[in-house]
């Protein structure tokens, strides 16, 4: 590990440097490059100075120890304690740190839900969840966009496909994929028993046109009608989209937009998504590698968090976490649960390596 650190805080020193260097300020690309990479290791040396800073104090301390005066001994031998504790949490943050990063962290997100066992409570349900993503998109300041929406009379969602473009989206959302379970006294249950419902969701990291190559001849595109409310313009125009991925059988469709193009253009990336997560799971599958050590893999058959009302309570039965905060959470506090699961699948990847 310290070859590792002692790597890192050269080629730290080397961006310094090199962004201090009027060819490189020229070239604007190579500046903006090393300027994220140099941003992206500044917390890992800060960490590396303080662990230094560390093992220089405890070597101070042991010197105390051979002290001839049995006070400061007692001092030094209390401090040590207190400073080798302080080492073994510095050391497993530095190995956190120095874990290999996803490359499709910073990528913006393609998130679904769709309504599961339970009929109309069940896509209640949906909205409820949809909400609580879109209030924690709006908490992190990313964008939120409606791709395609199959609501219910009663203002619950079937089906919703949407984009949540922001730094770091699929980083705190890809443990997010599963059944997620609510259980709770349906508004129109009029015995007042509790009732058990689903909805399945998946986040795809958006994948971009390099990723995945789909060619025009795989391809069949159909144009029809918009549904639902947006006025007559909606309902008399050919501006939904929708496309069929000839050699996967993968259906998308989009009307949320008055533009064809732009509906075809969202319902691209959604294609795009999906095939992108197809041709990572293939691999994984090659590699024989267990589902729960990769990253961003949820298992969407996998019943992975239950929301209890009657309790206030919110259960992540991968992590063992219970929160009795429904509420909160609902509203988009998620920061809990996400670092809860990011904590638990970097100590996995730590094991296997």
């Amino acid at each position: 590990m310290l070859d590792k650190l002692l790597a890192l805080e050269k080629r730290y020193d080397d961006l310094t440097a090199m962004l201090s260097d009027p060819k490189v300020i020229s070239i604007q690309a190579e500046f903006q490059k090393f300027s994220r990479e140099h941003a992206e290791l500044h917390p890992v040396i800060e960490k590396i100075q303080k662990f230094k800073k560390l093992l220089a104090d405890l070597e101070s301390t042991e010197e105390l120890l051979s002290s001839g005066d049995s006070e400061i001994k007692e001092l030094a031998r209390v401090e040590l304690e207190e400073l080798k504790k302080q080492r073994s949490e510095l050391e497993n943050e530095l190995r956190f740190m120095l874990l290999p990063a996803d490359p499709r962290d910073q990528r913006n997100v393609i998130l679904e839900i769709r309504a599961g066992t339970g009929g109309e409570e069940a896509a209640l349900f949906g909205a409820s969840l949809f909400r609580m993503y879109s209030k924690y998109a709006e908490s992190r300041r990313w964008k939120v966009e409606i791709i395609n929406l199959n609501a219910t009379g009663l203002g619950g969602i079937k089906e919703v496909i949407a984009s949540i473009q922001g730094k770091g989206a699929y980083s705190r959302l890809k443990y997010e994929s599963g059944v997620h379970r609510v259980q709770r006294v349906p508004a129109t249950e009029a015995s007042g028993r509790i009732h058990t419902s689903a909805a399945t969701v998946a986040v795809l990291p958006e994948a971009e046109e390099v990723d995945i190559k789909v060619e025009e001849k795989d391809l069949r595109v159909d144009t029809f009608c918009a549904s639902g409310p947006g006025g007559q313009g909606v309902n008399t125009t050919y501006s939904a989209v929708r496309i069929v991925h000839i050699p996967t059988g993968l259906i998308v469709q989009c009307q949320d937009e008055r533009s064809q193009i732009k509906n075809k253009d969202k319902a691209m990336k959604v294609l795009r998504s999906r095939l992108y997560e197809l041709e990572l799971e293939r691999q994984e599958k090659e590699r024989s590698q267990e589902r729960k050590s990769q990253v961003g893999s949820g298992d969407r058959s996998e019943r992975i968090r239950t929301y209890n009302y009657p309790q206030n309570r919110v259960t992540d039965h991968r992590i063992g976490l219970t929160l009795h905060k429904l509420e909160q959470v609902l509203e988009g506090a998620l920061d809990e649960i996400v670092e809860g699961l990011d904590t638990y699948y970097n100590s996995e990847r730590l094991k296997e390596l």
